[in-house]
């Protein structure tokens, strides 16, 4: 292909990319629709998103699946009255070329396809959010639930509760909203609205309240009712703290987005969130490593059985350490977090027993903050009932990872160059690095890359859309 063909074909897709913003845009905004490809999600999405997202299709079929063989299904789907779903263009296209010459029959194609989610009724209402807490998560499920924002969203950001309130606390507020150096600028306009204390994200008004405890606060002042609070502090973890959300009037249930102690459900969304019922008012949402570790040994595990395991985190320093050396209650986390690799515990491994009861008592865990912002890996050494090789275990997870109902919560790589800094934004639990895995007999070994706090913020979201009963249809099944 001469310089100018190649030129002219990526013209060509850029083309066709930035025709399907606008349709994308409103299939969500106004029937809740949101659209992916073989997963990947285009909500909100770049053009050249767009266009990666369609490069990857390789990985799943063999083949490629070129923007001009899946925006016809885009149009298709734009002219159907489908309601509240997710639908994967990227299977429905590569599904339909595999059986016809032309586009001729697309659209009779697509009707019959999403027949369960046209003229879907449409009759759950939208339900309240409040992120009690503003640190680096709350800021980023900020960010995700404000990237939903439409008239068909059904979870809706309305509030953050925050201690101090001194004066001009709410214009800093918003500009950590705005900027993050980690995660880059916030994708549209955040305002201020000193008069009524509030924050205007694209369109979505969030009203800051200050509180000093989480039962001071009568959220119906605000017009907020029935609502999940989520609590993004980490300082309360029992039952007892966190009902203390409860006897705020607006308040229903509450979301922890730490490891909770005691009888409270640890839910890591792919896994266990089926235990999750109507009846539970308080839940946690594990860690971020509990995440990025159970969905992958839950897949080792259903093939090859786990006899037992140790878990190494390499993580990323985090809030609760020192810039420079200083005093801190617990053991060596009082060391400059940016100048050393600190050796600390992790209930990781114990905690994936609790969404994952097979393998109670199996792993044990230790972790090191490493000097890094953000991005971590566990390293998951496992003796197994079976045995296995490299290629074996790899290609399976590669399976898992593109096909399986953990491909959410699984991605994969063969890339010899990847490094932390490139998983930044990755809104999957974990990544498997395929290159580093070591497995022969029944010894195996996974480094698993997860960003621990993105990642896990997408984790997040799930479970707060499966407390409150707002999953959504997914198509082709």
């Amino acid at each position: 292909m001469s310089a100018d063909k190649h030129l002219q074909s990526w013209q060509e897709r850029f083309e066709m990319a930035e025709a399907m913003q606008p349709l994308l845009g409103k299939l969500y905004r106004n029937q809740g629709v949101e659209v992916v490809v073989y997963g990947k999600p285009l909500l909100n999405a770049s053009t050249i998103e767009i266009i990666k997202a369609h490069r990857l299709v390789r990985r799943h079929v063999g083949e490629k699946l070129r923007l001009r063989e899946s925006f016809p299904f885009v149009q298709a789907l734009s002219k159907l009255a489908v309601k509240q779903c997710k639908v994967d263009i990227g299977k429905l296209a590569v599904n339909y070329w595999r059986d016809h010459a032309d586009a001729s029959e697309i659209e009779s194609y697509m009707a019959k396809a999403l027949v369960d989610a046209i003229d879907h009724a449409d009759d759950i209402a939208p339900r309240d959010v409040v992120l009690y807490g503003f640190g680096r998560i709350g800021r980023l499920l900020a960010r995700l639930l404000i990237e939903r924002t439409g008239r068909s969203n059904k979870l809706r950001l309305r509030a953050i509760v925050l201690r101090g309130g001194k004066k001009g606390d709410l214009e800093k507020r918003a500009s950590l909203l705005r900027r993050d150096s980690v995660h880059g600028p916030f994708n549209g306009s955040v305002e201020v609205d000193e008069e009524n204390n509030a924050i205007i994200a694209n369109g979505t008004y969030i009203q800051v309240i200050y509180a000093n405890s989480p039962d001071e606060v009568d959220y119906t002042k605000y017009g907020i009712n029935d609502a999940l609070v989520v609590d993004n502090t980490g300082i309360w973890k029992d039952e007892a703290g966190l009902g203390l959300h409860l006897k705020s009037p607006g308040a229903s249930k509450v979301l922890l987005t730490a490891p909770a102690k005691g009888a409270i459900k640890n839910i890591v969304y792919g896994v266990n969130e089926g235990d999750i019922t109507p009846e539970d008012i308080i839940v946690s949402a594990a860690s971020c490593t509990t995440n990025a570790i159970t969905p992958v040994l839950k897949a080792v595990n259903d093939k090859y059985g786990i006899e037992n395991g140790h878990v190494e985190t390499i993580h990323s320093y985090t809030n609760d350490q020192n810039l420079i050396d200083n005093y801190h209650s617990a053991d060596r986390r009082g060391r400059s977090a940016p100048l050393n690799m600190v050796i600390t515990e992790t209930g990781a491994a114990k905690a994936v027993a609790k969404a994952l009861p097979v393998l109670a008592g199996k792993l044990t865990g230790n972790a090191i903050r490493v000097p890094t912002p953000n991005v971590s890996m566990a390293i998951i050494s496992m003796n197994l009932n079976a045995e296995t090789n490299k290629d074996e275990l790899n290609e399976y997870l590669k399976d898992i990872a593109l096909q399986s109902p953990l491909q959410n919560q699984i991605d994969y790589t063969d890339s010899t160059e990847i490094v932390s800094s490139d998983l930044v934004g990755s809104r999957y639990a974990g990544v498997v690095d395929s290159q580093a895995t070591i497995a022969e007999g029944k010894r195996a070994i996974l480094y698993v890359w997860y960003d621990n706090e993105f990642g896990y913020s997408c984790q997040v979201v799930g479970v707060m859309q499966t407390m409150l009963g707002l999953t959504t249809l997914s198509l082709p099944a």
